[in-house]
């Protein structure tokens, strides 16, 4: 009982750490989902198609609770972002008052229904860039519907996505102490989730799918995406990308999850990061069993697994994160949001040539950048490390060529335990 007791106590501890880190957010005012309708010259309109699993509120200017709906509710929301020099790259900057200030504040410009199948395929017919391309988000948890909203409209807005743009929300009761409650209602979204992602593929007006999850979002894209291959056989053909960022998953489930998808799998990409304050509280709740969003993918048994599965990984771990539990990186990064919107979505390689990244970075160090794509600027000017299949053929060698020196940028910190990764298929 004694060490029960302890675990329990060190637990509580980490919650109610967690809780302090995150009481900013109960600064906020509650209703900025009211409308304003217009919004001065000067700053930028984001358009997003929400869909949610979350029970109406009696607040209009609220629209959903963290209680769990009755089926899939679909708003089209207009949100206003301010001008650029009153802004900061990888910030969503919510109001201290209502009504909200467009020219420092984020600020919800109109929310309209959409009844039925037909509107929204209209409204991404409509919405449709030359690309073709959706981006599907699910947030994390701890979120309310307005978080996830702007959020997800600070992303399309920074990282210059050409895509339509969808959110999915589920159920959260948006407090560190509903974790499970919160758990639960991935499993809850499950079914509502497949459908959007299967109608979705099946208009004609898309081109391309990638799903961008965050924390236990993840959870619940995964298992969408498993339960697809189930009934059918196979994912959607259309969505060719998964993006997970500080994936809650446990590393054994995830390995079976991905084994589950069949032999034509979407290509995985993984923001992970060691220091992630969030994700060392969910593993300690969770039988102490890694999570996928905290490995070391420069070691073993991590670094074979996700080379023989073709699953890209990008280490933020030394990337000075904008909150406290170094849990939202992948959204507050401006080099990450970049690179988020000129490659990863678009399905393309994170470097610009046919040589892995540590042999391009390498080729930096040396003094010869014109061997090198664009974006190895970024991955030399932050430290960032990407670990795609090409550069862990290459890794060992380009570490011996470079030097400590080089390891401290674009290597990896952190120790590493359990083997749940898949195999290859």
């Amino acid at each position: 009982m004694i060490g029960k007791w302890r675990v329990s106590h060190a637990t509580m501890a980490g919650l109610l750490a967690a809780a302090l880190v995150l009481a900013g957010c109960g600064g906020r005012p509650v209703g900025v989902m009211q409308a304003a309708g217009t919004v001065p010259s000067g700053t930028s309109k984001v358009d997003l198609l929400v869909a949610t699993t979350r029970a109406a509120d009696d607040n209009p200017a609220v629209l959903f609770s963290g209680e769990r709906g009755t089926g899939l509710a679909v708003n089209a929301v207009d949100v206003s972002i301010p001008p650029d020099a009153n802004r900061k790259v990888g910030q969503v900057q919510w109001p201290k008052r209502l009504p909200a200030d467009p020219l420092r504040d984020f600020v919800t410009v109109s929310v309209d229904p959409l009844e039925g199948e037909r509107a929204g395929e209209t409204w991404l017919k409509t919405h449709m860039p030359k690309s073709r391309r959706v981006l599907v988000f699910v947030h994390g948890f701890n979120n309310r519907y307005e978080d996830a909203v702007y959020r997800f409209a600070q992303i399309v807005h920074d990282s210059h996505a050409d895509v339509a743009p969808v959110v999915f929300t589920w159920p959260s009761r948006a407090s560190i102490f509903d974790y499970n409650y919160d758990k639960e209602s991935t499993n809850y979204s499950r079914d509502a989730l497949e459908e959007l992602l299967t109608r979705t593929a099946a208009n004609p007006a898309v081109g391309d799918i990638t799903v961008m999850a965050h924390s236990m979002g993840t959870w619940l894209t995964v298992e969408a995406l498993r339960q697809m291959a189930i009934r059918n056989g196979h994912v959607a053909g259309k969505i060719n990308n998964v993006i997970l960022a500080s994936p809650d998953l446990d590393v054994d489930v995830f390995g079976r999850q991905f084994a589950s998808l069949g032999k034509d799998k979407p290509h995985f990409t993984i923001f992970v990061s060691q220091d992630d304050r969030a994700l060392a509280l969910s593993r300690r709740i969770s039988g102490n069993i890694d999570r996928l969003g905290q490995i070391d993918p420069s070691a073993e048994p991590y670094r074979s697994k996700l080379e023989a599965a073709g699953i890209t990984v990008l280490d933020l771990t030394k990337l000075k994160g904008g909150d406290r539990l170094n849990h939202g990186k992948f959204a507050e990064s401006p080099e990450v949001v970049k690179l988020i919107g000129d490659r990863l979505i678009a399905g393309q390689t994170i470097t610009d040539s046919n040589v892995g990244l540590g042999e391009a970075v390498g080729a930096v160090a040396m003094g010869a950048a014109q061997t090198a794509g664009s974006a190895v600027g970024v991955a030399v000017s932050t430290p960032i490390a990407i670990f795609d299949p090409r550069t862990r053929r290459n890794y060992d060698a380009q570490l011996k060529r470079l030097g400590q020196s080089m390891n401290n940028t674009v290597g990896s910190v952190g120790d590493s335990v359990g083997a749940g990764l898949p195999e290859s298929q």
